[in-house]
């Protein structure tokens, strides 16, 4: 399927889509002390604009996340890159603990969903940038030979900027 790079909301639905099959990415706080990024499974709400993430109070980022608290998560995938920002904050919400519960979160919780230790943080999207491919293989490695050849970039994505407001 094509994404039109122009149309801010086909970008922003193309991530959500994304988001759904991939939800893998690296979450870190922006501002104060510097911590390095993390991996994390992304639980969104396409129609909230909102990442829920499973986390460990206990856990640096959990500790150091006060209400509103700037955050990137970043994604890629093979055709697909994003850096969304947003604020994060830490949310007790045992419903959308159920909703979103399932084996492999409750690899990392062996107390079970009641876990004195575990807590949501949530995400509230503000913006991205966000890079696409559509080239495949084949035209990725002609642009790459004629960028070589002509001595310019090749032309195998796009980017673009979307506000979530």
């Amino acid at each position: 399927m094509t994404v039109d790079i122009h149309d801010p909301q086909d970008v922003e639905r193309h991530l959500w889509e994304e988001m759904q099959v991939h939800p893998i990415g690296m979450l870190m706080l922006v501002g104060g002390e510097a911590h390095h990024a993390q991996p994390m499974t992304a639980f969104a709400e396409p129609t909230e604009r909102r990442l829920y993430f499973f986390a460990r109070k206990s856990a640096l980022l959990a500790r150091d996340t006060a209400v509103g608290h700037a955050a990137m998560f970043t994604v890629q995938q093979r055709d697909l890159q994003a850096c969304i920002g947003g604020r994060l904050s830490l949310l007790d919400d045992p419903a959308r603990v159920d909703r979103y519960w399932n084996a492999v979160v409750a690899a990392w919780y062996p107390q079970g969903r009641l876990d004195p230790d575990l807590t949501l943080l949530q995400f509230d999207c503000d913006d991205a940038e966000v890079w696409l491919s559509q080239a495949g293989p084949i035209r990725f490695a002609w642009e790459i030979a004629v960028a070589n050849a002509v001595r310019r970039e090749p032309h195998v994505a796009g980017k673009a900027s979307i506000s979530f407001h």
